[in-house]
């Protein structure tokens, strides 16, 4: 495929992530063309396309699948059908980028390595923060020993999602915190210490009556001495917040996972000389659409039909480290990935 043309994606699912924030990313991809899309609720869908300038809509997700106009799909729908509608579209001979989590169990995420492998198609999970230049200078920086070497790191990630009827409060659909938002935890620090864990453990507040966890909190043991805490919660005031510790000084990534598009970022950089910030640094990062360098990044690798940067392997490790998350909360212990 040349590299000079778009890759053209279809969108199976109408969510709120994909209008809200990737769809309009396509209007700024360099090498990402939206080419169709498909809902459950026809009429829903063609609202979108329209809204967005698509080209085409679908009367059900297996037409979108089989049209040969589309080369990739991403896949925004509820948890419980990431694995599913994978691998329909791997089957299909579509490259898949799916919304986290990629599956609901590691079990599952190797299931579709094995299809990936038999169709030679890439699947990639989309943790969109990894393609954003603030944690991209905050990984530089870790390399650098700005802060020393890495030991700690404490990240925070919550909003408010009252009960109701919302899929996120469904633990048939994969609802709950950590499903929803405790990924992030664990990918940021293992971008900052690169490296994986070595074992997990978690402590988890359900809601009596939806059963799901809306407030969990968890450690991360990487080895060497460093550690992960963490806490998620779909119950709690919308915070942000992920801060590495090292051994000559900290920094806080202010707004780590949802910064706006059009605005800069802030690294705050501190030796630690004093408690009112005579050590201070502040890096400015300018602004970037995080979800747009993550589609073109996967666009790129499907046109010199190479893995992406982060690819199915690397959905399998995520997925090891919520599984054991899990069994913690089972048996109270300390569990490996």
């Amino acid at each position: 495929m040349p590299m000079q043309q778009p890759i053209r994606w279809g969108v199976l699912g109408a969510a709120r992530i994909a209008v809200k924030h990737v769809l309009p990313s396509f209007r700024s991809a360099r090498r990402s063309a939206l080419a169709g899309i498909a809902a459950r609720d026809p009429d829903r869908a063609r609202s979108v396309a329209s809204r967005f300038g698509i080209p085409r809509t679908y009367a059900s997700y297996e037409e979108l699948l089989a049209d040969p106009a589309i080369d990739a799909v991403y896949i925004p729908l509820p948890n419980d059908l990431h694995s599913i509608w994978t691998l329909r579209a791997l089957a299909a001979g579509k490259h898949v980028l799916c919304e986290k989590p990629i599956a609901m169990s590691a079990e599952q995420a190797r299931a579709i390595a094995e299809a990936a492998a038999r169709c030679g198609r890439h699947v990639a999970e989309a943790y969109m923060i990894r393609f954003h230049p603030q944690w991209q200078r905050a990984r530089a920086r870790v390399a650098a020993g700005d802060l020393g070497e890495a030991r700690a790191v404490y990240a925070w990630f919550s909003y408010d999602n009252p009960p109701g009827d919302n899929l996120r409060n469904s633990p048939a659909h994969g609802g709950g915190a950590l499903y929803d938002i405790g990924g992030y935890a664990l990918v940021a620090a293992q971008w900052l210490f690169g490296t994986r864990p070595e074992r997990v453990i978690g402590l988890f507040a359900r809601d009596a009556a939806e059963g799901v966890d809306h407030l969990t909190s968890g450690m991360a043991d990487f080895g060497g001495g460093r550690q992960l805490v963490f806490t998620v919660s779909t119950a709690l005031p919308r915070v942000q917040s992920v801060m590495l510790y090292g051994t000559r000084g900290r920094m806080t990534i202010e707004t780590p996972f949802n910064p706006a598009a059009d605005l800069p970022t802030r690294l705050l950089v501190d030796d630690g000389r004093d408690l009112y910030g005579a050590g201070l640094e502040v890096e400015v990062v300018a602004a970037a659409d995080q979800y747009a360098l993550q589609l073109d990044a996967f666009s790129e690798a499907i046109a010199a039909d190479r893995q992406p940067p982060f690819g199915i392997d690397d959905a399998i490790c995520n997925m090891r480290a919520l599984d054991a998350l899990f069994r913690s909360e089972r048996s109270g212990a300390w569990e490996r990935p």
